[in-house]
């Protein structure tokens, strides 16, 4: 009878734990070293962290964050709260990064949608749609963004006529003006707080039914029109409700007085230069990253829905794409990290986000140099790690799961 013998990478445990086990024996050598690292990278940054603040005590500087607390004695044309001023640094910096995250999060939800959009186009057998794309795709791939985003911004200034020349768009619902542009502003009234409330639970719901159906077709493969069965759970019990509580929410149209309009919704033309600029710069890097994935899946997969007589636009939707969203997926969020760092170039033309309030003015102002870009740096770094967080965790869900 023969026993088997284990053998183990680095000397058997035969007496209980030793010092020497932690060089010696691969099971704890791995360790060993990442915790020698980690305390040397310590002793580095608390050695160059001292090595600042020996040199501002040199310099006559003290290196604190008191200043965040002092007034900030100026004022920024774009704010989503209450801000004057005589505000603090801090909130003049909350202000910043609000305004920085809007530009983002509205950025890639646009680019998202064009570049999928342009990314299949490009591939269409329609020989005049695949040049098209092609040509923008290049078009904007190949000139740096500051150039885009201040392109916009002069045309918005140069080409739009006055608010006295102007006429609304899309029955009064846009007024587009070299000074900016206008939309109608929602006005609430009692009974508003429960129509979002129920707008809400409706946006739940068409999310559980979408789940529910999407496995339910998986299981039976019967298809239904989730689309539109979403669009009337969303919207029909919200205009049911808007009409029984007798129109709790109307709309403040823009009106032209004197020289300008008056009421309404007022965008900045320096903040939809630097939104559609961005938007679109980024989405002809997507839609590259659509198109390779698409073309990364087997054509045998197409060939095989066709067999079963799916057509070209279903095929697209519940074969090439799901399959394709495990390459597309990891080079969107390079693309999200860099429209939100990319957002930096707000300056430029004059939208001032984060960068312009506590990267600019409040650093002239301070004279806090450094303090400014380490909370700068990390504020960037924060929403960087958090984007590509939740998007690895979308990828995971997305990706092939293996038996």
């Amino acid at each position: 009878m023969t026993t088997a013998t284990q053998i183990v990478d680095g000397p058997v445990d035969s007496g209980g734990f030793r010092l020497s086990q932690l060089i010696y024996d691969s099971r704890y050598r791995s360790y060993t070293i990442q915790v020698i690292a980690m305390v040397l990278f310590m002793v580095a940054v608390g050695w160059l962290v001292d090595n600042v603040i020996d040199n501002f005590r040199d310099l006559g500087k003290e290196f604190s964050f008191g200043f965040l607390f002092q007034p900030a004695s100026y004022d920024i044309n774009q704010t989503l709260i209450d801000y004057n001023s005589q505000s603090p640094h801090w909130r003049a910096a909350v202000v910043g990064i609000l305004n920085t995250l809007l530009i983002a999060v509205l950025g890639c939800i646009l680019a998202t949608f064009l570049g999928v959009a342009i990314g299949v186009a490009r591939l269409s057998k329609n020989w005049l749609i695949a040049k098209l794309m092609t040509i923008y795709i290049e078009g904007f791939r190949n000139v740096p963004v500051l150039l885009w985003i201040l392109l916009f911004s002069t045309a918005f200034s140069a080409l739009l006529p006055s608010p006295r020349q102007t006429e609304p768009m899309l029955a009064g619902f846009l007024t587009a003006t070299n000074r900016g542009f206008y939309v109608p502003a929602t006005i609430w009234s009692e009974g508003a707080g429960l129509l979002a409330i129920l707008f809400l639970v409706s946006l739940v719901a068409a999310w559980i039914f979408g789940r529910w159906a999407t496995a339910r077709q998986e299981a039976t493969g019967e298809i239904l029109p989730i689309f539109r069965i979403r669009l009337a759970i969303i919207f029909l019990p919200v205009l049911a409700l808007f009409f029984l509580l007798g129109s709790p929410m109307t709309l403040d149209f823009p009106e032209l007085k004197g020289f300008n309009y008056q009421g309404g919704l007022y965008i900045r033309s320096s903040f939809m230069a630097l939104w559609l600029a961005l938007s679109l710069y980024t989405a002809a890097f997507i839609a590259e990253n659509v198109r390779a994935g698409i073309q990364a899946i087997s054509k045998g997969q197409t060939e095989a829905a066709y067999s079963l007589g799916l057509p070209p636009k279903r095929t697209m939707n519940l074969v090439i794409l799901p399959q394709a969203l495990r390459i597309i997926i990891p080079p969107l969020i390079s693309q999200y990290l860099n429209l939100t760092k990319n957002s930096s170039l707000a300056i430029a033309v004059g939208y001032m986000d984060v960068t312009g309030t506590l990267g600019g003015i409040t650093l002239n102002q301070t004279g806090k140099e450094m303090e400014c870009l380490i909370l700068l740096m990390g504020f960037y770094l924060t929403i960087s790690l958090l984007i590509s967080g939740v998007m690895n965790l979308y990828n995971n869900a997305v990706s092939l799961k293996e038996r």
